[in-house]
């Protein structure tokens, strides 16, 4: 008896309803996690940036003293720290999402990636360092 390529023989196979056929190809449940991942630094960030932002309109007319000072002090530094580490993670995952979306070429979609991941990682390390430096 002669079996098809997917290891049942013939007429067995084609018995199988869709979902039967096709269980077990697709995705390997990645675009879950990025979905959950996204989510996830969407709500810790939205209250980093509110105190960012709020931290920044009632610190105008800062001299640069005063702000050194600002960024020095132990809290401002850590929530500092947490918003960039955040940002740059959230823009990594939500650009791969949309290079893995919107490019054909496997071998594009791959070098897209790591640029992206590499642009965010060094960006995010030399803005941390900044921050570390000011404050410690």
């Amino acid at each position: 008896m002669s079996h098809s390529t997917s290891g049942q023989p013939p007429r067995q196979s084609m018995m199988r309803t869709p979902l039967g056929r096709v269980r077990g190809t697709g995705s390997a449940k990645q675009g879950s996690h990025h979905w959950i991942m996204q989510r996830v630094s969407s709500i810790a960030l939205l209250p980093l940036t509110v105190w960012f932002i709020f931290s920044l309109a009632t610190s105008a007319g800062m001299d640069y003293a005063e702000a050194i000072a600002w960024i020095g002090h132990p809290l401002n530094a850590v929530l500092l720290l947490a918003l960039i580490g955040l940002t740059f993670q959230h823009t990594a995952s939500g650009l791969q999402v949309v290079i893995e979306d919107y490019t054909n070429q496997e071998w594009l979609k791959i070098a897209l990636i790591l640029v992206v991941k590499g642009a965010c990682w060094l960006l995010g390390i030399a803005a941390a360092l900044a921050v570390l430096r000011i404050a410690v």
